[in-house]
């Protein structure tokens, strides 16, 4: 195969030097320190020089990984002990306890939190599906069960329970706080991708860092996140090696300050967004890998996510990164918009899924008749048993698209992943399917994509439906 979720091109010695060498210059620029403030952590760069350093979008490259694995400050330090780490969102409000899964499905109105506080966007925001009640009311009208909200829950104990000591995740099973116990480990090395993609389904379900039976996890994953971004002067770099990273983790950062309004997250997901815009190939309109490069669809999928993230915290989204990536869109799309390729118009099940979700967050209305053609499509294919990353994005063209296409799509979807849940051992509440993205995500991937296909009733509010959010 010609690419993979976390791949990334080949670095030349030249690049290198070049790139160590403005590292050096940013470095000798650049000082970053903490301040407190009543949400928790903020990470502010002050500079030596008043003048900025500019740096072409094309000059982005992430400072080697040796770098990134050299001791952090003492300030930045975390405890050993998985359940002793140090506060990084001190003083940030705590509500109570979210109810068990069970309650969620049968009990709703009695529930005993109150809603997620709403932030001030036009009609809804696309997140609010997530309060308690919401969730409850939505599962259950959109065709979840109290079965699949059980596995949401499992999945999510799963996820929580290999955590590293340090706030973070890895894909690699045999580093993490589970040292090995659990099989289908994954390769690839980012541990900002990690960690972002097991926060998301915490976030799906509702669960912040201010409430629910998770906060503790959550708030060591962000604080993770943070300790790990590099401040550059064209945003804050959660790359570790790849852009995939970077729109995973901007897309957590940008939903936990979205339903909790903390400031200590809100100019970390702002440079986070800034960061994703100066990565853009300017010419093309897509991302790959590193920043600059031509852009792929599975890429360029992740990195618009994180900006319709950053629209619906109410960050600055520049228009002109979005319609440069429409334009990318239409140069993979084929029939017209109904199918997407890699790289090329040659269509794949999976990047056309990808393209589809782009086009329905960018616009396209109900009535496009490609975007009818591309659902009709992905209705006629069905829920794959193994790949879940198109099962991840055909799930919400879906349940956006709703009618019949949304019924007969969910049930075998909702019922295959209920039924091929682990529950035995240390694997109990996880997922892995041997598929090309699998064995690069390992199980940590497959289980975080399982979960958040289950709470796809909930995780966005439809875009065609009554409760809508506005496009790009």
């Amino acid at each position: 195969m010609d690419w993979d979720i976390f791949g990334r091109p080949p670095v030349s010695a030249l690049i290198s030097a070049v790139v160590h060498g403005l590292a050096l210059m940013v470095l000798a620029l650049v000082t970053i320190h903490i301040e407190r403030g009543l949400g928790g952590i903020s990470l502010v760069a002050t500079t030596n020089s008043p003048a900025r350093v500019e740096t072409p979008a094309d000059d982005l490259i992430l400072e080697s990984r040796e770098a990134a694995d050299e001791p952090l400050d003492p300030r930045w330090d975390s405890s050993p002990s998985p359940n002793d780490f140090s506060n990084p969102l001190e003083g940030t409000a705590v509500q109570e306890e979210a109810p068990a899964a069970d309650a969620l499905i049968t009990e709703t109105g009695s529930l005993p939190i109150d809603p997620l506080r709403s932030y001030s966007r036009p009609r809804g925001g696309g997140l609010e599906g997530r309060s308690p009640e919401k969730r409850a009311q939505l599962a259950r009208d959109a065709g979840g069960t109290p079965e699949s909200e059980e596995a949401v829950e499992r999945g999510l104990r799963w996820i929580a329970a290999h955590q590293s000591p340090d706030g973070g995740w890895t894909f690699d099973l045999k580093k993490s706080y589970c040292a090995g116990l659990c099989g289908n480990a994954g390769t690839e090395p980012s541990t900002t991708a990690a960690t972002g993609i097991a926060l998301l389904p915490f976030l799906g379900a509702g669960y912040t860092h201010t409430q629910g039976e998770h906060r503790e996890t959550v708030r060591k994953g962000l604080y993770y996140l943070l300790r790990r971004g590099r401040a550059t002067p064209e945003g804050l770099d959660l790359q570790e090696g790849t852009m995939y990273a970077q729109g995973i983790a901007a897309i957590a950062l940008c939903e936990a300050y979205a339903m909790t309004h903390d400031e200590a997250l809100r100019d970390p997901a702002q440079s986070a967004i800034r960061f994703i815009q100066a990565a853009q190939d300017r010419r093309g309109g897509g991302w790959r890998y590193a920043p600059g490069e031509p852009g792929d669809t599975t890429v360029t999928g992740w990195q618009l996510m994180a900006l319709k993230s950053g629209q619906l915290a109410g960050l600055a989204v520049s228009r002109s990164t979005l319609y440069a990536a429409d334009r990318f869109l239409d140069s993979v799309q084929s029939d017209g918009g109904a199918q997407y390729g890699y790289l090329t118009p040659e269509a794949r099940r999976a990047t056309t899924a990808v393209g589809l979700l782009c086009r329905m967050y960018g616009g396209w209305t109900r009535g496009h008749p490609a975007l009818a053609r591309g659902v009709s499509h992905l209705s006629t294919w069905g829920p794959s048993p193994v790949d879940l990353y198109y099962d991840y994005y055909a799930t919400q063209v879906l349940r956006h698209w709703g009618g019949s296409d949304w019924k007969f799509w969910n049930r075998p979807m909702r019922d295959h992943l209920v039924s091929t849940q682990a529950a035995k051992g240390h694997e109990n509440g996880s997922w892995y399917f041997d598929d090309e993205h699998s064995r690069v995500g390992g199980r940590l991937y497959t289980t975080a994509m399982a979960v958040m296909i289950l709470e796809v009733y909930y995780r966005y509010l439809p875009l065609y439906g009554e409760e809508v959010f506005p496009p790009f």
